[in-house]
């Protein structure tokens, strides 16, 4: 039994961390929005995952392209085409 717990709470947290952006862009349905909050209230793991991706968009919210080399600009678009591919 505790076998099948694990694989659908696994399956629970891909979701959540699936609606993390549309979460924080409050693009979710009432009814999506409540079960994301439901499951983050008692997922330690996710509520940290969520706290990181605010934290991440903090910080780099503050950075224009601009200001980066272009080395680091490939890089991260680089970096965001093979994990958009994966």
């Amino acid at each position: 039994m505790n076998i099948f717990v694990r694989r659908r709470r696994a399956l629970m947290c891909r979701q959540a961390v699936a609606l993390v952006t549309d979460y924080l862009d409050e693009a979710l349905s009432r009814v999506d929005r409540a079960r994301f909050e439901a499951h983050i209230a008692g997922c330690p793991h996710c509520r940290t995952y969520l706290e990181q991706i605010r934290k991440t968009i903090a910080a780099t919210g503050a950075i224009e392209p601009e200001s980066l080399d272009p080395h680091v600009q490939d890089e991260l678009i680089a970096l965001y085409r093979s994990w958009r591919a994966g």
